[in-house]
């Protein structure tokens, strides 16, 4: 076992931790703009400002904001230190992840060419995309995002300033050419921890409503996210408990990007939640957040993470949650691209 003040590098981390791992660890937030206090960092200490500046390099990220370092912070870390033209970019097993992907994915779409959502992962798209701009910029076409590519990337930057990346367009259009109902609809409901008896409630819902309904229950969202994938769903609903005061809805949204589907399917789920745990409660309201989850980031469809809240008003709840669910679902299908509000 590994003395906690010799904690290596890639490990999870914690307040209280010292050694290479949290020196690391400030290395990294200091190069994503978030520097810790001197003395923590002199010392190699995981403090009372690492803990906040990690927390707020999760806000920034979209993720879960709890000052721990684990697996998801750690990834996001490392990837916030690649910038484009760092490294040569290109498909590779595993697949290539950071800051400079999602560079590449923003300005191949906002030049027209489907690089895909602008995840951070080095995909099929991605490849076919670059592939594509080489082509028409009469670049070696080798799929290789290397110096003379990044530069002619550069180059046109200033033509695609402020364009809708064309992953977003597209989804947009699949989503307006969607039938009306659920009729046959493929719709991933997957649930985390003590969801089960909700899961069940709404899948039986959407069925009755004709959906196609698979149900995710696996504790890793890697793993949900890849059999939402391989199912093909139109949609994907995550639903999980948690000790907070509110419940709130989390869509997948990057830096010029978000998925117009999910913000919408968000939307509607966040006022059936409001209308069940939140009804009567003075000034609460349920936060729709653009987050880079992994279970949002990777799948492929429109999806949403509902966490229900306070866990002492969802069991009693469970069958009108599951109503209003069923409910905002099948709204969202007859209407995909507007605000409940609108």
């Amino acid at each position: 076992m590994v003395p906690k003040d010799t904690t290596p590098i890639g490990e999870p981390l914690r307040p209280g931790d010292t050694g290479e791992g949290v020196r690391d660890l400030h290395r990294r937030l200091d190069t994503a703009g978030h520097p810790v206090a001197p003395a923590e960092a002199t010392a190699g200490h995981y403090g009372e400002d690492t803990s906040a500046q990690v927390a707020r390099f999760q806000a920034e990220r979209g993720l879960h904001e709890h000052g721990l370092v684990d697996e998801h912070t750690l990834s996001s870390l490392i990837e916030a230190g690649y910038r484009l033209g760092d490294r040569n970019l290109y498909l590779h097993a595993p697949m290539l992840r950071g800051d400079d992907v999602a560079d590449l994915q923003l300005r191949l779409g906002s030049l027209g060419f489907d690089a895909g959502r602008i995840d951070g992962i080095f995909g099929t798209d991605t490849s076919a995309a670059l592939r594509d701009f080489q082509h028409n910029s009469g670049l070696i076409l080798d799929a290789i995002a290397g110096a003379a590519t990044v530069r002619s990337l550069r180059h046109l930057a200033g033509r695609s300033a402020g364009t809708t990346p064309v992953a977003q367009v597209r989804e947009l259009d699949l989503l307006l050419r969607s039938r009306p109902d659920l009729d046959e609809r493929r719709i991933a409901l997957g649930h985390f921890g003590s969801c089960g008896a909700l899961a069940a409630a709404l899948s039986r819902g959407l069925r009755t409503r004709g959906a196609n309904v698979v149900a995710l229950d696996h504790p890793d969202d890697t793993t949900q996210a890849a059999t939402a994938n391989r199912f093909e769903a139109e949609a994907y609903l995550g639903l999980r408990i948690e000790s907070l005061s509110a419940p709130e809805v989390a869509y997948f949204a990057t830096e010029g990007f978000h998925s117009e589907g999910g913000l919408r399917l968000a939307q509607r789920c966040a006022a059936a939640l409001k209308q069940v745990l939140a009804d009567g409660m003075t000034g609460t309201e349920v936060a729709v957040r653009g987050m880079r989850l992994p279970i949002l980031r990777r799948t492929r469809m429109p999806a949403v993470l509902c966490t229900l809240a306070p866990p002492s008003s969802v069991v009693p709840a469970t069958a009108e949650l599951a109503d209003q669910l069923t409910v905002a679902v099948s709204d969202w299908a007859a209407d995909p691209t507007t605000s409940p509000d609108a």
